[in-house]
């Protein structure tokens, strides 16, 4: 290589850690500043452009806790995310394991149908799952037709229902499964074992960076979203976590330290997840979980 070629590979890579520092610097700035507010006392709130708080302080969370009834918004969507993410883990892995190794007669354009629904905008959704959650049969007071009471409307139970199988994990999965050896699948037929024992004892384990991929997804999914638990919840004890800030941030005497306080404990589930399972997801990604 000529030192010309040198120099330019040089300048190229130079720029590219610029480009990337810059943006990481953009993302963790804004982050950096709500730590910040959540240990400044709100008196000093917006009284010093300092990251460092000159006085730092943990009573903002207590605040948070107390004012915005975050205790109970974090229960409440602990249970529904681990329930969602247990669901899709299973469910939306056995599917896309289904599709591709199972295939039936209309098992494709089942499957392009299904993936299609992906891109739904939620919107469009919310009046059939609305209808849906309240015709519950056998829920809320309602009888076997789905009449009489209120169905799953206002319990977690409603709040979790879009999330029970997610199309965009059942894609991950087919298209990771499609790439397995079948001959593992051949060897344990001669062995004389069932399908759902092939999918149990063989292929599940290999799948350990899906399911990684998987979990994470559908726990971003539930944790963050707003629009479907405003729909479906009405009180305090089935608010989650979003809307528990929403609605301390809506109260008329905004308190902009606990309400950063809140905003952290509410962000520390999804880096922990994401942290914890970093080298699953990323092998996952690289394994063929996104290929076509």
């Amino acid at each position: 290589m000529t030192p010309t070629a040198v120099r330019v590979r040089r300048r190229r890579r130079a720029g590219s850690v610029a480009a990337l520092a810059t943006a990481a610097l953009l993302v963790l700035v804004p982050f950096l500043w709500m730590v910040s507010l959540a240990f400044t006392p709100e008196e000093d709130a917006f009284g010093s452009v300092s990251l460092i708080p000159h006085h730092p302080t943990t009573a903002n969370f207590t605040t948070a806790f107390t004012d915005a009834d975050l205790d109970r918004a974090l229960m409440n969507s602990a249970v529904v995310t681990a329930v969602a993410v247990l669901a899709n883990c299973l469910g939306a892995v056995a599917a896309g394991y289904a599709f591709a190794r199972l295939p039936f007669k209309g098992s494709t354009p089942l499957f392009y149908v299904l993936v299609s629904t992906a891109a739904i905008p939620v919107s469009v959704t919310l009046i059939p799952l609305f209808l849906m959650a309240k015709s519950m049969p056998l829920a809320g007071g309602n009888n076997l037709a789905g009449e009489g009471g209120t169905g799953l409307l206002d319990s977690l139970g409603g709040v979790v229902l879009p999330y029970l199988v997610l199309p965009m994990n059942i894609f991950l999965s087919r298209q990771f499964f499609s790439t397995a050896d079948p001959d593992l699948a051949e060897a344990a037929r001669m062995d004389g074992a069932g399908e759902w024992r092939i999918f149990w004892r063989i292929y599940l384990p290999l799948a350990r960076p899906l399911v990684a991929v998987v979990a994470i997804f559908s726990f971003t999914a539930v944790w963050d979203d707003f629009l479907w638990p405003l729909v479906v919840s009405t009180s305090q004890e089935t608010q989650t976590v979003q809307l528990a800030l929403a609605r301390f941030l809506g109260s008329g005497n905004v308190q902009y330290g606990p309400l950063m306080a809140g905003a952290v404990l509410v962000t520390l589930p999804v880096l922990a997840v994401f942290l914890f399972n970093q080298r699953a997801f990323i092998s996952g990604l690289t394994e063929g979980s996104v290929k076509g």
